[in-house]
């Protein structure tokens, strides 16, 4: 049986991933502050480890064959954090050999990011957070160099899972039970998602063919592309066909809010991404591992949204 130490283990992302490694028979270490198991992670050990402390992180971690690297501070630690999350999380893997898979996203791209992107787009990170992102990435790829295996699964916006924290839950659902379908930006262009499932699911088959023999691979995750007029259609077929009110974001005023609110500030920075259309491409992923988990869009939303406490039945969805 082999062995993944998830850290971050009480976030959404983590847990969607150790359940799935679970459910695959492996081994889980999940790896929290306090050590205590998470809600739904009954079968896994619990180990007790700050990420900010190296020395801890390498013992929470000993006996670990792959590290999921679900370690994301609040937006407005990132500069001050994301650093030394990534000195500690190579030292982790450096120590125990260890294979390390990081859940990446498309700030790298930039406000530049293009119709379709792949792993060969250039990343300018033309924002703050693009800027950290590509620092961090290439700090991973020199540690390779050192014998660190990283492979970076670049998706979309997460959603799925147990949870809230991302887009789907707290902007474009928050409204539902009002009848209010929110939209941050235009409502007819591409969009990328990933359904956390489906992810999860890619980074079990990642770390079961031992990752890419260069020692660091990258590559992106196509899921699902959706534009604001298909979601809300979706969103509306999987309440049984309710018709919902559309709602915006007020940006200028967030803007205006940014000034005073950091974080404001920092959840602006990346509006671009809902006025520029941009998917994935999974082609070089599915060539390296084989077929990915493609659960449909009308099953994957209605499920998130079950999820959510939002009534949902079967025969909503498109057989």
């Amino acid at each position: 049986m082999k062995t993944i130490a998830v850290l971050g283990a009480r976030g959404r992302v983590s847990r969607v991933v150790a359940r799935t490694f679970l459910d695959r028979n492996w081994r889980v270490i999940a790896v929290t502050r306090d050590g205590k198991l998470p809600q739904g992670l009954a079968r896994a050990e619990g180990r007790s480890a700050d990420a900010m402390d190296q020395a801890a992180l390498i013992a929470a971690c000993r006996g670990a064959d792959v590290i999921f690297n679900g370690l994301n501070p609040v937006y407005t630690d990132w500069a001050e954090i994301v650093p030394v999350f990534t000195a500690n999380v190579i030292a982790a893997a450096k120590a125990t050999g260890a294979l390390h898979l990081l859940a990446g996203n498309v700030y790298n791209y930039g406000r530049s990011i293009p119709a379709i992107a792949d792993e060969t787009t250039p990343m300018p990170g033309d924002t703050g957070k693009g800027m950290i992102r590509n620092a961090m990435e290439k700090t991973f790829e020199r540690a390779a160099g050192d014998g660190v295996k990283t492979t970076i699964v670049r998706a979309g916006d997460f959603y799925g899972g147990d949870g809230r924290g991302a887009w789907f839950d707290l902007g474009i659902t928050v409204k539902l039970d009002k009848g209010i379908f929110t939209w941050p930006g235009a409502m007819d262009i591409d969009h990328a998602w990933a359904y956390l499932p489906d992810l999860a699911e890619t980074f079990v088959k990642i770390a079961e063919t031992g990752g890419d023999g260069s020692g660091f691979a990258t590559y992106t995750f196509e899921g699902h592309t959706l534009s604001g007029t298909q979601m809300k259609k979706l969103i509306e077929k999987a309440l049984g066909g309710k018709s919902l009110k559309r709602s915006s974001i007020p940006w200028l005023l967030l803007r205006a809010a940014g000034l005073v609110v950091p974080k404001w500030r920092e959840v602006v920075e990346v509006s671009y991404l809902w006025f520029t259309p941009h998917r994935l491409s999974g082609k070089r992923l599915e060539a390296a591992i084989g077929p990915l988990a493609k659960t449909s869009p009308d099953t994957a939303i209605a499920e998130a949204l079950a999820e959510l406490g939002f009534a949902t039945t079967k025969s909503n969805l498109v057989a």
